[in-house]
């Protein structure tokens, strides 16, 4: 699959997914980094059409008006911007094994509030980290990846914003992540551990360090991947 048809895709999905579409179709409007205008005029629409539908104010668009959406949203991106996303994106996917999934949110989340909706359990003490916010998460397999990545590839596990959670499952003791978050200069917001088999205290002490919550929750997966999507769409 290519770029263009993996990132229209997901765009796609994510829209159609979400409980407030227009939200989301908003979210990538500014991922991309194109005015309302500017994307009506593409569409040969009044600028008022787009701004109904990211207010909810018009009825969700169909499936036929996302794909004219996104399709507008890479053409203007590849004409006009010289594919700035496309190429970043493209960047984000070569490490796509290990990632389970990643996306960025229409606004950001306290930090409390992510962790209250994850039914999260914060390790670290209750003063760390917990006035910052969440503007996006990736759920990352932390044997396939933690163990084996580069310190170049780790960078892409941040999408658009470093403002994120950082999701791993697959955790045995708890140390790796946690020393992998340590020594690479970008820093997530959270760190979020899922059904480890156990924390070593380290993980602890360089969470504190960084001043990064670190949580553990013990939700079925698909349940916190669904979670974590909806978390956009409040």
């Amino acid at each position: 699959m290519n770029i263009k048809n993996a990132l229209s895709e997901k765009i796609a999905g994510e829209i159609t997914l979400s409980p407030k579409p227009g939200q989301t179709i908003r979210k990538w409007r500014n991922v991309f980094d194109i005015s309302q205008t500017e994307l009506a005029n593409h569409l040969m629409l009044s600028p008022s059409v787009i701004s109904d539908y990211e207010s909810g104010r018009r009825k969700s668009p169909g499936i036929q008006t996302i794909k004219k959406v996104i399709g507008a949203l890479i053409e203007i991106d590849e004409k006009k911007r010289g594919g700035k996303i496309l190429r970043q994106y493209s960047s984000m996917i070569e490490t796509r094994e290990g990632i389970l999934e990643i996306m960025e949110y229409p606004f950001s989340i306290p930090v409390g509030t992510f962790i209250k909706k994850i039914s999260g359990n914060v390790l670290t003490s209750k003063d760390i980290g917990l006035k910052k916010s969440v503007k996006g998460f990736t759920v990352v397999d932390s044997i396939k990846t933690i163990e084996t990545i580069n310190s170049v590839d780790y960078a892409k596990l941040y999408g658009w914003s470093t403002e994120r959670a950082l999701v791993f499952t697959g955790i045995r003791y708890g140390r790796s992540p946690m020393i992998a978050v340590r020594v690479h200069p970008v820093k997530p917001t959270v760190v979020v551990y899922h059904k480890p088999g156990s924390v070593d205290s380290l993980a602890i002490k360089l969470a504190e360090r960084e001043n990064i919550p670190l949580v553990v929750t013990n939700i079925p997966l698909d349940e916190l991947k669904k979670k974590l999507i909806l978390l956009g769409a409040q």
